[in-house]
């Protein structure tokens, strides 16, 4: 493994963007936030483990991380012999008639024990592919898609006051066609960045294999030339899609261009013509912008005499991935501990949620729309809950030890019949417990216990000390079991009040007022 241990969480993604988008190790990088020669390391590792996006999926953090260090060990030297041998296929293959299976064949009578032929190969161009030291820049069909906002901003007017309220103005391209897409947005904010991202995605009708945005907060949490960190919600929103995030570098220009060309573009073909007028919602706004949108994607290009729209047509629409059948429902993200009776809570609802038992005092994650809740322990989805907006607790009987599961199958009705065969004032006992509690669970194990107490005393002691009870409204266990220790449900009434009111020396008679 590489000397740098990563997540398992961008593990389990750089499986996704390796086999399902096809992505480089150097994009894989810049996307995780992690150097090449880690993605390399990581690849190599789990392709030889056996490890596959498919596989993953099904596996606990635990387990994968046994399977990858029981391969490093097994590895290394394998791979180091191996690896010192790969300068010398490089200067051999430039020779004629020199090819890989020649050089396999070669190695393998020095290293009977060694690397199949395809994992030999797959070691020599993983290799490879470090060599190079510079990115080769060229936007390929589908490949990519820019987004950004502008520096300036538009207006709407509120309508009556005239006052003056300023609004976002998002912008995408697609750099191979140069298709472009443009939205006014009230706010920054991840709500209204997802929503334009996903209304450009359908406006284009495909997805692009990668979206590159700038480092504004809705999108990257900590932006940086080489590992920028992407924001959770923008990076769920990505897998989605069947996309990946790959943010331009700060301060590179070339990562930038062809994004601030579109804005400069956007300025004279939307900003200029829409300067004298007023729009007082940000629907009119966005209509308006619609219609110098179609404009300007049908303005021919001068050298090619395609317009943006003609060339989309014919180089790039089929070549962009086709949408999901759902649209994207915005998510948040919790890391959270499970309280010790196996329940999270979700706080702006007041609302607990339940997991298996066997998870309380475990780290999970929480992710949660406006729908759903879904928990996970180490990468595998341990909950699913309708999200309830109501204070309260949501909690399902699988997730219950089995003496809780007990109780949550019985129902007060149940428990009242069980408690008047033994007498009828055990029946009202019992009702006036569940009247009195709101922790039904407590009064379930109240009640078990009266109920217990028939064995012991025997049902018509314990049907009189219930009567007791009633009469000095003591609805409790402790109050049943004390008449009967006393025996109190043995004494006639007016003893029962003597006893109540005994003689004292200080207590005073009524000559003592006069």
């Amino acid at each position: 493994m590489a000397n740098r241990r990563i997540s398992m969480g961008k593990i389990r993604e750089l499986l996704r963007l390796h086999e399902k988008c096809g992505l480089s190790n150097r994009q894989i990088a810049r996307a995780l936030n992690i150097s090449r020669p880690v993605v390399r390391e990581y690849l190599v590792n789990l392709k030889l483990s056996g490890i596959t996006y498919q596989s993953i999926t099904t596996m606990g953090d635990d387990e994968v991380m046994r399977t990858l260090e029981k391969r490093k060990k097994e590895s290394c030297e394998g791979y180091r012999i191996l690896s010192e041998r790969f300068p010398y296929l490089v200067k051999e293959l430039k020779k004629p008639g020199v090819t890989l299976d020649l050089l396999w064949q070669e190695y393998k009578r020095k290293h009977p024990q060694g690397y199949s032929y395809p994992q030999f190969c797959y070691h020599f161009r993983m290799w490879r592919s470090l060599s190079s030291v510079s990115m080769h820049l060229e936007h390929k069909a589908g490949e990519k898609m820019f987004v950004d906002y502008t520096g300036k901003k538009l207006k709407i007017y509120e309508r009556g006051t005239g006052k003056e309220k300023e609004v976002e103005v998002f912008v995408a391209i697609l750099p191979a066609s140069g298709l472009t897409y443009v939205e006014a947005t009230e706010t920054q904010r991840k709500e209204d960045w997802l929503k334009a991202n996903e209304h450009v995605l359908s406006y284009f009708g495909g997805v692009p294999g990668q979206i590159v945005p700038d480092c504004l907060k809705s999108a990257v949490r900590k932006g940086n030339k080489y590992e920028p960190d992407i924001n959770p919600v923008y990076a769920d929103f990505a897998r989605h899609y069947g996309t990946v995030i790959v943010p331009a570098r700060p301060h590179n220009a070339k990562d930038k261009a062809m994004v601030e060309n579109a804005i400069k573009i956007v300025y004279r073909r939307v900003f200029a013509p829409l300067r004298n007028e007023s729009f007082h919602s940000l629907e009119e706004l966005n209509e308006a912008i619609r219609n110098l949108l179609e404009e300007h994607n049908e303005v021919p290009f001068q050298r090619i005499k395609m317009s943006r729209r003609e060339l989309f047509n014919e180089i790039e629409k089929n070549a962009l991935k086709p949408l999901p059948l759902r649209r994207y429902e915005l998510k948040e993200f919790r890391r959270l501990k499970v309280a010790s009776n196996y329940h999270i809570e979700i706080r702006e609802d007041n609302h607990y949620y339940s997991v298996p038992w066997q998870y309380k005092g475990k780290d999970v994650t929480v992710v949660y729309t406006a729908s759903t809740v879904e928990i996970y322990h180490q990468g595998i989805r341990i909950a699913l809950h309708k999200r309830e907006k109501q204070r309260g607790y949501t909690t399902l009987k699988k997730h219950m030890p089995s003496q809780h599961r007990f109780y949550a199958e019985q129902s007060p009705e149940e428990m009242v019949s069980q408690a008047r065969e033994i007498g009828d004032k055990v029946g009202a006992l019992v009702e006036k417990i569940f009247e009195a509690r709101r922790c039904t669970q407590l009064s379930y194990r109240i009640c078990l216990g009266i109920i217990d107490l028939s064995r012991r005393y025997g049902a018509k002691r314990v049907n009189r000390a219930s009567g007791r009870a009633l009469e000095f409204h003591s609805y409790s266990y402790k109050a049943v079991k004390n008449i009967l220790e006393k025996g109190l449900d043995s004494l006639k009434e007016e003893t029962l009040l003597l006893q109540s009111f005994p003689s004292h020396s200080n207590i005073r008679g009524g000559d003592y007022y006069n």
